[in-house]
């Protein structure tokens, strides 16, 4: 993501998924989504037994119409996993409605377009999570609750219809443009160079510094093993052809959560390329295939409803801190993907490995 693609309003929804999922913020994020959305929806009810609330049996049925959907809504954030972007659009245009109907089946028109006010809630979340063209909807429906309440408001008092309009613009455009500049200055100081947009996670070049690191320094004294492991999706380029983009995006964000969930906290995970994961770590033992079995069965039990093919390579850390470290993990992970390509040619879904292979880099230089 860059610049011009916020000056765009283009969707950023699996970004924010993976940035978030970076941050272990996921679960508090829908737990507050389900929270805020069952709140409003609990503000039907509670008025619907004073004398403010809906005289009529049509807007009896409207208003608990509108708390049913919340609480549908809510439950569907509180679900195991992060929902998916579609399930967030529905959430969206079905909250629009359901605030534009609610403020009007009040008896009470100043109620009613207090209600509006709720748009700069729903407003905030699609400029975070969604597109410009999305936030248009909702404001245009929000427009047009806003319009019909302050005509009926003015039929009263003028100047008090005009004020509260005002208000509200003012408290929803606000709103709006504080939570944009916040996402615009999240956007501006991650390092985009080095992280995949998508999954959120390190690129090639990350990878190698941060394995760099690993070799380098230590974080355990018993560390003697260095094991990369590659990671190939089966059937990820059918799936973008039967399925399109949107739906391989968000299986790379299901294998991206799966393996951060699989991994060590200290391991370091990539990703390179549209099918493709990377993954070190230091081992005490010379046997990755635990680890291998474990990120291939993250892979297929994930939601993204694809398996992998697993290679992997191990190998003493100890002398490779005398040599180049770029060329060492350019050559481990040459044989990992070697690896990998036989587990693929095996018919998929299986992982191999490289144990201790004989590296060129170790090779002592040929005499002339």
């Amino acid at each position: 993501m860059n610049a011009s693609g916020w000056r765009r309003g283009g969707d950023h929804y699996y970004w924010l998924t993976a940035f978030l999922a970076a941050h272990d913020l996921q679960r508090r994020t829908c737990r507050a989504v389900a929270a805020s959305i069952f709140g409003l929806g609990a503000i039907g009810p509670i008025l619907s037994l004073g004398v403010l609330g809906p005289g009529s049996a049509a807007g009896m049925v409207v208003m608990a119409g509108v708390s049913s959907c919340c609480v549908v809504m809510a439950l569907l954030w509180l679900r195991p996993g992060w929902p998916s972007r579609r399930v967030s659009w529905a959430c969206v245009v079905v909250g629009t409605v359901c605030i534009a109907a609610s403020s009007i089946v009040v008896p009470s028109h100043s109620l009613g377009i207090l209600g509006v006010t709720t748009y700069a809630v729903l407003g905030s979340f699609v400029v975070v999570f969604h597109s410009l063209r999305l936030l248009i909807f909702t404001w245009t429906v929000g427009a047009g609750a806003l319009a019909y309440l302050a005509v009926r408001l003015a039929e009263d008092d003028v100047s008090m219809a005009v004020a509260t309009v005002l208000l509200i613009v003012l408290v929803n455009v606000f709103a709006v443009f504080a939570c944009r500049m916040v996402v615009r200055l999240i956007a501006n100081d991650t390092p985009y160079g080095d992280l995949e947009p998508v999954t959120g996670l390190p690129g090639r070049h990350a990878f190698f510094e941060r394995v760099s690191g690993l070799i380098g320094a230590r974080t355990r004294d018993d560390d003697r093993q260095l094991v990369v492991v590659v990671v190939n999706l089966d059937g990820y380029s059918l799936m973008v052809d039967v399925r399109g983009r949107a739906e391989a995006d968000g299986a790379r964000v299901g294998v991206a959560r799966a393996l951060r969930e699989t991994a060590r906290r200290d391991a370091v995970i990539a990703h390179p390329g549209d099918a493709e994961f990377w993954v070190a770590d230091l081992f005490t033992t010379r046997d990755p295939h635990p680890l291998a079995e474990r990120i291939r069965g993250a892979v297929a039990n994930s939601r993204s409803g694809l398996t992998a093919s697993v290679g992997v390579v191990c190998t003493p850390l100890e002398p490779l801190a005398a040599v180049p470290t770029d060329d060492v993990v350019e050559e481990l992970l040459n044989i990992a993907i070697s690896a990998m390509f036989e587990a693929r040619r095996a018919g998929g879904n299986q992982t191999r490995d490289a144990i201790d292979p004989a590296l060129t880099v170790l090779a002592p230089p040929r005499e002339d």
